[in-house]
């Protein structure tokens, strides 16, 4: 097991009809709100239970890069992993994979580039060690 298997989420979940297009597949704007979705479940998750979680801090993403490998429709099972492959003073880098459990498919890779900002003023913030390490990444990079 590497790493990032150590340290991926998953969050499972069946394709509803409501994110099918007209093409009679999963629309792309439902990979953004999932990819969002599955970070900030992931992130409560480990932060729950750190010092910080009563700071006054968030992530705000930068930007999102999906590629789209296969169509996904609805009522198919998906496992949706996540994971952050690295930390910058004030940015990570959270990775996506929709695999459809069916058949053990990859249909769909992202990433988002997350900021660490102060929760009032938005402005980037040195992103903490314990947060670092919270997230199964060596905390003095």
């Amino acid at each position: 097991m590497s790493a990032d298997d150590a340290n991926r989420f998953v969050h499972r979940f069946t394709i509803a009809p409501d994110v099918i297009d007209r093409n009679g597949h999963v629309n792309n704007v439902a990979y953004v709100r999932w990819m969002q979705d599955v970070a900030v479940a992931h992130s409560r998750a480990v932060m729950e239970h750190g010092s910080w979680r009563d700071s006054r801090t968030t992530w705000v993403a930068r930007s999102h890069q999906i590629e789209y490998l296969k169509p996904a429709f609805a009522d198919e099972p998906i496992a949706l992993n996540t994971w952050l492959s690295d930390f910058r003073r004030v940015r990570c880098t959270r990775m996506y994979e929709f695999i459809r459990e069916s058949d053990d498919v990859l249909v769909a890779r992202g990433q988002t580039d997350w900021v660490y900002v102060d929760a009032d003023t938005f402005r980037p913030l040195s992103i903490p060690v314990a947060v670092r390490q919270a997230f199964g990444l060596p905390g003095d990079t």
